[in-house]
Formats: structure tokens, C-alpha cells, sequence
């Protein structure tokens, strides 16, 4: 079966290539990297970063911001995987609405893990892991493994969320050291934004049907 066009998931994955290519080129980065990451300590009002980008926004400007190509390259991988599916269910305006809840929702998880955390969080993993949980809802009955239907869904839903966390932590591996330097949390929190909206966006595209 062919897939309709994914407009919004490629837009995504053109402005998260774009503000990494533009600034690699400007030698920005870095800095970048620290002023618009999601840094819990910040949002708690803990400590002060002259030059950033407002806190309340910096769950969104993390999703554009990465710590090198493979960085990069895993999370477009994923978001293009899963995006096309889950774009075909709930549509254009709900894939967008699924990637901000999950950039927003993974902050407040790794918030809430450890306020005065001064550690900066970047990376789109935390709302492609609201992706990944739509996906896993909406199509995760497809690797049937048990009769009953409930429960495969839910160990189809638990062996994702574990595989991909599970992904990031190899990728984190290969790029920073021994911790990997992943935001468990965020993933998580990301993870059960997907899980809560899948059926909500999915019933509201087509509620006029």
C-alpha cells in the first residue's frame, strides 16, 4: 500500500536539518547548545543563563539542537519511521500537536526527576518519543505475540518503549561515555504523551465522519 505524502513529518525533519547545518556553519553551536537547551534548574529558577532563550520556550528549541550527526541521523531515522505512519492516522495538524506535547511533556518528566539538575537537555528524542508512542498504540498490534488482544497490545507497547529507550542509550554510548548522558526521563515523559493522545487526535480527525 502506498503512503500518502508525510508533509509535516518531512517539514519537521527539514527545520531540525536546517538549524543543524546553519549552525554548524556559523560555528554556533556549542553555545547554542547551552543556551537553548532545556535545563531544569533554569526552569525551577534555580540559576540564571544571560542570552538564552526563554525558559518556556526551551522545550522547543531543544528539539533543534543536537550533539553531533549521529545524534542527528538516529532521531531523523525514527522520526521519519514513525511520523509517515502516524501522520497517515491523525493527519498533518495532529502530527505537529504530537510533537510539541512530546517536546513539552519529556521536559516536565525530566524536570520532575531532579529539579536542580543543571545539565543541559537537547535533542527532538523526547517528542519523537510521543511519535513512537502513538505509533506503538495505533499500530502496535501488528507483531501479534498472545491471543488476547488488550494484552498484546500492551507488551507490543512496553517492548518499543524499551527497545527504543534501550536504542538511545547506545547511541548515547558511542557519542559522550560509560552514562551515555540520556535523559531517561524525557523519553518516558515524551513516550506517555504519545500513549494519552494517539486515540484523542485520531477521534478528533475524524469526527465529522
Amino acid at each position: 500500500m502506498r503512503l500518502p505524502p508525510a508533509r509535516a513529518t518531512v517539514a519537521l525533519g527539514g527545520v531540525t536539518v536546517a538549524a543543524f547545518l546553519l549552525l554548524g556553519a556559523t560555528g554556533l553551536q556549542d553555545r547554542a547548545n547551552i543556551l537553548g537547551a532545556f535545563i531544569p534548574a533554569r526552569a525551577a529558577g534555580l540559576m540564571q543563563l544571560s542570552g538564552s532563550v526563554p525558559v518556556w520556550l526551551t522545550p522547543l528549541s531543544a528539539c533543534l539542537l543536537h550533539g553531533g550527526l549521529l545524534h542527528l541521523a538516529f532521531n531523523l531515522l525514527m522520526l521519519g519511521f514513525c511520523g509517515r505512519f502516524v501522520e497517515v492516522a491523525v493527519g498533518a495538524r495532529g502530527i505537529v500537536l504530537l510533537y510539541v506535547a512530546g517536546a513539552y511533556a519529556a521536559a516536565l518528566a525530566q524536570f520532575l526527576l531532579g529539579p536542580a539538575d543543571t545539565s543541559p537537555m537537547i535533542g527532538a528524542s523526547g517528542a519523537i518519543s510521543a511519535l513512537l508512542g502513538a505509533y506503538a498504540l495505533l499500530y502496535g498490534e501488528r507483531r501479534a505475540s498472545v491471543a488476547n488482544r488488550r494484552l498484546n497490545a500492551l507488551l507490543n507497547v512496553v517492548w518499543l518503549a524499551a527497545a527504543w529507550i534501550g536504542l538511545q542509550l547506545l547511541v548515547g554510548l558511542a557519542m559522550s561515555g560509560p552514562d551515555g548522558g540520556i535523559a531517561i526521563g524525557a523519553h518516558i515523559g515524551g513516550f506517555l504523551a504519545g500513549l494519552a493522545l494517539a486515540r484523542p487526535l485520531l477521534l478528533w480527525r475524524y469526527r465529522s465522519a
